[in-house]
């Protein structure tokens, strides 16, 4: 993240001064130095009004003005900023103002009389700072913005994803990272029978649902229960059972574990397919 000279020298400054003579001063020495979008105001009233309409990347601020002081003008300009960075210079002949000034936000000072020099390196630090904070809070909206569209995308690919493998399996699954089913198409209970505490040869209640458990193979239901609790992904695991009458069902199970961008868990998810059936 870089700034060319161009950037620095067509930035917005204003000069408030209730002199004339500081006025014409500050103008001739930045016109001189290669700045060319530099306005002046002798009235402080306005200064928010301006800074509203067109941000300024610097204000030159006399302290001492009367009517309104350059306090008075930076309470007012903390209710008009477009972001939380006052790009503010305070000019004073008063020493005890400048901490007063940073306190209240002001980022630097100048002091009274003019040191042309000192004038000179403060606005280009001042500047350059202020425009490198103004490109960074550019980039991080531009990548906050590549983020909503990124997650807008991820989410309509799920969706996508979720429609296919409903399509193409026999039945697919999710659960929350607590163990219970969000998401259930196909006979998921029954087949997996994934939230089963007691693996019986009878059927088994499982909330409001009854659950058949007669048939399915003990160790490869708790094989593939022992991967889900460890967070694991599987593929094709294969998972049998065998009917009433000696027939036998054999299906192959895959799934995984769903993690947000933050890496947090956030459940399974699975599907399965009928690959054999025979007596």
């Amino acid at each position: 993240m870089t700034l060319t000279e161009e950037d620095i020298l067509q930035a917005r400054i204003l000069v408030v001064d209730d002199q004339e003579a500081n006025i014409a001063l500050l103008s001739q020495l930045l016109q001189e130095a290669g700045y060319t979008r530099v306005s002046s105001t002798m009235n402080p009233q306005e200064v928010c009004a301006l800074h509203r309409r067109d941000p300024y990347e610097l204000i030159l601020l006399d302290l001492q003005m009367p009517g309104m002081d350059g306090f008075q003008v930076m309470q007012g300009l903390k209710t008009s900023l477009v972001d939380r960075y006052m790009p503010v210079i305070v000019l004073t002949a008063q020493p005890g103002h400048k901490l007063r000034a940073l306190q209240a936000g002001a980022r630097d000072f100048i002091s009274k009389p003019f040191d042309l020099v000192e004038v000179k390196t403060r606005i280009r630090n001042m500047l350059e700072v202020r425009l490198l904070y103004r490109k960074l809070d550019d980039y991080n909206k531009r990548l906050e913005q590549v983020v909503q569209e990124r997650t807008a995308e991820l989410r309509e690919s799920e969706a996508r994803y979720r429609s296919l493998t409903e399509l193409a399996s026999d039945w697919y699954w999710e659960q929350d990272e607590a163990g219970a089913f969000t998401r259930v198409s196909g006979p998921v209970l029954e087949m997996l029978g994934l939230q089963v505490n007691a693996f019986d040869d009878n059927t088994v209640p499982v909330g409001d649902v009854v659950v058949e458990g007669a048939g399915w193979n003990r160790a490869q239901r708790e094989a593939l229960q022992a991967m889900i609790t460890a967070r694991q992904p599987f593929l094709d695991f294969l998972f049998s059972r065998t009917r009433p009458d000696g027939s036998q069902q054999q299906y192959r199970v895959s799934g995984e574990p769903m993690f947000n961008q933050a890496c947090r868990f956030l459940g399974y998810r699975g599907i399965g397919v009928e690959v054999m059936a025979r007596t």
